[in-house]
């Protein structure tokens, strides 16, 4: 049984795609064992409880230095014992620390198709203005592994989604959540979860 931890922000729409997946058998072999926001009004947070799932806050913003906040952010994810962290917008940095200690076992969901749109500066609808303004007619959504950059690690998955004319970043975000995150972020979980991932340097392999 594949144990994760889910880290999440915001509403937690990709988190509900998650627990649907888990609950209709989409997901095979993975419990969430916790959902851990740094956002004390995330409704991600509500989701978790309403689904009897333990789940927590962690913020830099109660901590003194980065330095401090980060030893303990490690410290309580450890306290879980978990085989995979699930970043489902999250938008807080990573430590070099966690990316060690769970090499190859993190994996975010990213609204393009990388390497487009993506690293410092695009997150949310940053991504979706990018795209519209630089007039992609195909933008997407991936799953990648998480190394010391940002949007760097192994891609895992990837899905494409058409641009409509008309659209706005908020459409659009839409459209690639609905058409491609929640597919492919609880498809990377199960085939994870079933053994069926390798990953080799810049690469990955499915079985």
């Amino acid at each position: 049984m594949l144990k994760i931890a889910v880290l999440v922000s915001g509403g937690g729409t990709n988190l509900q795609a998650i627990i649907d997946g888990v609950n209709n058998g989409t997901i095979t072999n993975t419990k969430i064992e916790v959902v851990i926001s740094n956002n004390q009004n995330a409704y991600a947070l509500e989701r978790a409880q309403k689904n009897k799932i333990a789940n927590l806050c962690i913020s830099p913003k109660d901590f003194e230095t980065r330095a401090a906040f980060n030893e303990e952010f490690l410290r309580k994810l450890d306290s879980y014992q978990v085989d995979l962290v699930v970043l489902a917008g999250f938008l807080v940095v990573i430590p070099p620390e966690m990316i060690a200690a769970y090499k190859n076992r993190i994996i975010n969901i990213h609204p393009s198709l990388i390497p487009s749109f993506c690293g410092t500066g695009y997150y949310g609808l940053k991504v979706h203005e990018g795209a519209l303004n630089r007039g992609v007619k195909i933008t997407g959504a991936t799953v990648h592994i998480v190394d010391e950059g940002t949007d760097t690690g192994p891609i895992l998955l990837q899905k494409a989604v058409e641009v409509e004319e008309g659209d706005t970043p908020e459409i659009l975000q839409r459209r690639v959540m609905e058409q491609a995150e929640w597919q492919i972020l609880p498809k990377a979980i199960d085939l994870i979860a079933n053994g069926r991932v390798r990953v080799e340097g810049q690469k990955t392999y499915i079985k």
